[in-house]
């Protein structure tokens, strides 16, 4: 995502990159184990414990000096899932957003936090980490409108990665006014089922979940904007990895959501339907730069 930002000539990006993670518990054999496995089991396990007690107390400094200086700039971009921030942390990030800072939820950070109250309102809507529907309702767009459906059960769900075609649903929103009306985006997941407070909610496109590929036969939220407090959010939920980064969709509805985000205006010119069409999909490699 840095180089998609700072190719624009819109952006100077600096990263933060919280600790690392504690090392995975080893798996325990299939089936029956026999007693040669079931020694060598104990033994990892009792490893793994030495070594995540050793990263417990190593990380706690590293975490006690990861204070980002939210701030400091117009505009935050999160692909983030992992552990919990700190309370001060997260309490600046909320000031910082709550008073008029700029945030972009890319993807897999609408799996973060799931019981951090003030960030599920920031993104809206999301997956996983036991969500359900008491995280609040699913956001559906049904006869040409958000229907907010509260059915029970869990958030967040996609079939096998294929391309599918993002339909704009807010065409005089900035960050989409002058986008073709459909687009074809790489093979990537479709995230479907997110839930959460979806309050101040705008779904600016759409994609269809086709159960031919294990969807649910719904449109479901592709790019949204939030109001929280004095801020403004864009939420994305394309961009799995850097191969579907390479996507032109992605770039361009990255960098124009970033800039409105960061701004309130988007002055990125828009692609034409022939440059990003709906009967394949477009790509734009990292490598080796590209055309503005």
């Amino acid at each position: 995502m840095k180089t998609i930002l700072e190719r624009s000539d819109r952006f100077t990006v600096t990263v933060t990159t919280t600790p690392g993670p504690a090392p995975a518990a080893p798996r325990a054999p299939k089936g029956s184990p026999t007693a040669e496995q079931k020694a060598a089991q104990e033994a990892a396990l009792a490893k793994w414990k030495e070594q995540k007690a050793e990263h417990q107390k190593a990380q706690a400094a590293a975490w006690d000096n990861w204070r980002p200086r939210f701030a400091d700039f117009d505009v935050v971009l999160m692909n983030y899932t992992g552990d919990r921030w700190p309370e001060a942390v997260r309490a600046d990030f909320n000031k910082y957003v709550r008073e008029g800072g700029g945030l972009v939820i890319v993807h897999a950070a609408d799996n973060a936090f799931p019981d951090w109250p003030e960030y599920n309102e920031m993104i809206a809507v999301g997956g996983w980490g036991g969500r359900n529907e008491k995280s609040g309702p699913m956001v559906r767009w049904r006869g040409g409108q958000v229907v907010l459906d509260t059915s029970p059960g869990p958030g967040g769900t996609h079939g096998p990665q294929h391309e599918f075609v993002v339909e704009t649903r807010e065409p005089e929103h900035p960050i989409m006014k002058g986008l073709p009306m459909k687009w074809r985006h790489v093979a990537d997941e479709l995230y479907s089922k997110l839930r959460g407070p979806a309050k101040n909610l705008t779904v600016l496109a759409t994609a269809y979940a086709d159960p031919a590929q294990k969807g649910t036969g719904e449109h479901e939220p592709i790019l949204m904007t939030i109001s929280y407090g004095k801020g403004r959010v864009f939420h994305t939920v394309l961009g799995h990895s850097a191969k579907q980064m390479e996507g032109l969709g992605f770039q361009i509805t990255l960098l124009r959501g970033a800039e409105w985000a960061a701004t309130g205006k988007v002055t990125l010119p828009p692609p034409t339907a022939d440059e990003l069409p709906a009967d394949r999909a477009a790509v734009r490699p990292l490598a080796g730069g590209f055309a503005k």
